[in-house]
């Protein structure tokens, strides 16, 4: 009986709300408003807002009821109509709520384009309702939707300026249905023609992002349908577009967990990169931040690293020879707002090296549009510290992949080659990174490390004091373990013979011979790089650099070198490169004829290094065809301690010299009369070794020597290889003997000490 009762109660609120609409027209008629608004108010107040769900209930369809009888005349006490209305949207009942939401839709469709201007009132209801769990809300609440979305489609007078705010901060929401909702709005308004979005992109941009990593596949593909006509539009009209408001949200979603959030950004950051230009300059380190790490993705992520890497090429592409003209030092001149802005970012950027958040793109959001066009006339500045400062922490980043570690390097060889004065401002701080990446297990790595090097010691920018730089103190710090106190044109005359020839030229800089010292400190270090990898990297450097000047200042330093056993290891392996590495050919046909005065020097130079290593010296007299010297020096033998490793050394000597590089040398033993201090050096040799394979084998190819009266001729004696060299009689031969034995009792008396600290060692462990 109760209910019959509730339900008679519901007909007669709706007899009395539908006799108002009534009583409504006839004021209408009478042009009467007071009367209008008395009414309005009183279906507000009393029922739609009363505490009685049925009198809520009945109050809703008498204001539908009036907005049906106003007509075209609801538009003028629309505000009075949709409040209580929307106050409806957040009733407990459920079905209170349809009734709302029906009774809103009788009020829109009678209004049409008149509820434009209470557009976010209603935009705002319509978003809470798309969330609602009642199915049957859920569904008044879509026709509501579509409904409206037909209204502002028809109309020209929507206002995106007020509704812009709202859908930045609704955007935001968790709820699939809310979002969903979101996403619908944004594609009905990009659609239409008088409506441009665009403009506003950089409001939304993020949230879009955000709602792109939804669970739901119907709300991820629609975000992607909404991003990709954004970008559609983008690449229509470039210069309408605000790039640089938009650069640090693709910096932060380039770097999602999520492959498609960040397969998106990282299209989206190819095209503004392409299509902007050097407007995106300025933030170049949040894009290496983002970029590089994706570089070395394996085949799960191939996608996300081809497009990264068509954004690596295209932003290095941007850095220009001219950018090394501009003075950073200096104040901008004055430009427009966009400019100020674009300095801001750069600055924010250098503090953070690049990695950016999300509330740093809300600082610049009010930031003016960056047109393309206005790259030509707004100096763009080249944030370099905030670059270099990201290279640099990863290459000290041990964990990053090895192609990320060669673009990286890239970036750095660009850098010098395009900016190379303002990139030497940072070179004392990248030069020990530079120098711990040749310990690197890629050789692809090495490659490109040593390129950077190479450019870093050859570059003009470099000169820092003129020619004669390099032998500044300043290059050569004292805390370095090679110890090379002076200058080669520093030392006195005496004794230094041979050695005026300074190993840096005019394509050498000033860091050249640091680099020298830097990398036999390292060899020194480490043993097993010296090992596994010296001879790699010395030969490549040789095809970088001038292959002279490598060997003519490491034999100088290491001409001074306190460690005796590295400097003999050392000089082998330089000996053992000049014999045998294609790429020293030039050099190699240099020293064979000592025609020059430089070639003289330079032998000089390398003799009294190589004299650490007894038989490396004699290999290099065999190569300087300096045969009389090297009988001396083999007769000095006798005096030297022999060891196994000495030994051994002779063996590979022996070895050597059946090698094509000795071909000349071989082809001389057919002229016995005039090389018979080269015969008697081979003897010498022989009488060094042991019956061994090597003794065996020198002794097979002695006795092919033929015999002198044999190889006579009608044509007379050949003229004596010296006599074809006599250039070389300006060396001093005996003071380079005497160095000789100087240098070796130096290691005789370090072998003796270090077998003296070895049997104390013993001693101790005994006791």
């Amino acid at each position: 009986m109760a209910s019959v009762g509730k339900l008679m109660d519901l007909r007669v609120q709706r007899h009395e709300q539908l006799e108002k609409g009534r009583l409504v027209r006839e004021f209408v008629a009478q042009n009467n408003t007071s009367q209008i608004k008395h009414v309005i108010q009183i279906l507000s107040q009393e029922f739609a807002l009363s505490q009685h769900p049925h009198s809520r209930k009945g109050g809703l369809i008498g204001l539908a009821a009036c907005s049906i009888a106003l007509g075209k005349d609801s538009g003028l006490y629309l505000k009075e109509l949709i409040e209580p209305v929307l106050t409806c949207f957040n009733d407990a009942d459920s079905r209170l709520r349809y009734y709302a939401c029906e009774a809103l839709y009788n009020i829109v469709k009678v209004a049409r384009g008149s509820v434009l201007p209470h557009f976010n009132v209603l935009f705002d209801g319509l978003s809470k309702l798309a969330a609602d769990p009642d199915p049957n809300v859920k569904s008044g609440s879509e026709l509501l939707d579509r409904l409206l979305k037909d209204i502002v489609t028809e109309s020209n007078q929507f206002d995106l300026v007020s509704f812009i705010p709202l859908l930045r901060e609704r955007i935001y929401s968790n709820n699939q249905y809310a979002r969903q909702f979101i996403i619908s709005w944004i594609l009905v308004l990009e659609s239409v023609p008088d409506i441009n979005l665009l403009d506003y992109l950089p409001e939304i941009l993020d949230g879009l992002f955000q709602i792109l990593g939804d669970n739901s596949k119907e709300i991820r593909k629609m975000c992607e349908v909404a991003l990709g006509e954004f970008l559609k539009e983008i690449k229509k009209n470039p210069p309408s577009v605000k790039f640089a408001e938009m650069a640090n949200i693709l910096v932060i979603h380039c770097q999602a967990s999520d492959d498609l959030i960040q397969l998106t950004a990282m299209c989206w950051m190819r095209e503004f990169i392409q299509l902007a230009g050097r407007v995106m300059l300025p933030y170049s380190s949040g894009i290496l931040t983002a970029v590089l790490p994706c570089l070395s993705y394996d085949d799960r992520k191939k996608n996300i690293k081809e497009v990264a890497n068509v954004c690596n090429q295209s932003l290095m592409k941007l850095v220009i020879p001219e950018d090394d003209d501009v003075d950073e030092a200096k104040q901008p001149v004055p430009v427009p707002a966009e400019s100020a802005s674009e300095e801001a970012l750069s600055k924010a950027e250098a503090v953070s090296g690049g990695s950016l958040d999300a509330s740093s793109d809300s600082t610049f959001s009010n930031a003016s549009v960056f047109a393309v066009t206005s790259s030509e006339r707004i100096p763009v500045t080249l944030n370099l510290d905030g670059i270099v400062q990201v290279l640099d922490c990863h290459l000290h980043d041990t964990s990053i992949g090895m192609m990320t570690r060669i673009a990286v390097l890239k970036w750095l060889y660009h850098l010098y080659i395009k900016t190379p004065r303002k990139m030497f401002r940072h070179t004392d701080s990248l030069f020990p990174i530079l120098l711990r990446t040749l310990s690197d297990e890629s050789d692809e790595v090495i490659l490109k490390d040593l390129e950077v090097l190479a450019e870093i010691a050859s570059s003009p920018a470099g000169q820092t004091e003129g020619p004669g730089a390099s032998e500044g103190t300043e290059v050569r710090p004292s805390q370095v373990e090679l110890h090379v106190p002076v200058r080669g044109s520093q030392l006195s005359s005496s004794g230094t013979k041979g050695m005026e020839c300074s190993p840096s030229t005019p394509t050498m800089n000033s860091y050249f011979y640091k680099f020298m010292i830097n990398l036999l400190k390292r060899f020194s270090s480490e043993r097993k790089l010296l090992e596994t990898r010296g001879a790699f990297i010395i030969r490549q450097l040789c095809l970088l650099l001038n292959a002279e000047n490598i060997f003519h200042s490491m034999a100088d330093i290491l001409l001074r070198e306190e460690d005796l056993k590295f400097a003999s290891t050392m000089v082998h392996t330089l000996n053992t490169i000049l014999l045998t590495s294609s790429e020293l050919f030039q050099l190699r046909n240099q020293l064979k004829d000592l025609k020059t005065q430089e070639s003289r020097n330079l032998f000089c130079c390398l003799y009294r290094s190589w004299c650490h290593n007894p038989v490396t010296t004699v290999s290099l007299c065999f190569l300087t065809q300096n045969y009389k010297h090297a009988y001396d020096l083999i007769q000095k033998f006798g005096d030297l301690e022999v060891t196994v490793d000495f030994l051994t050394e002779v063996d590979k000597l022996v070895q050597l010299i059946e090698c094509p590089i000795f071909t000349y040398l071989r082809l001389q033993l057919l002229d016995v009369k005039n090389n018979p201090y080269l015969i008697k050096a081979l003897y010498g040799l022989l009488m060094l070794l042991p019956q061994s394979s090597a003794f065996q084998l020198l002794s097979h190819r002695l006795q092919c020597v033929p015999n002198p009266e044999l190889m006579q001729t009608a044509e007379g004696p050949k003229p004596s290889a010296g006599s074809k060299r006599s250039v070389a009689a300006s060396i001093d031969y005996t003071e380079l003997l005497q160095h000789f034995e100087k240098v070796q009792s130096k290691h005789l008396e370090a072998r003796h000490q270090r077998a003296g600290r070895g049997e104390q060692l013993e001693r101790r462990v005994v006791l």
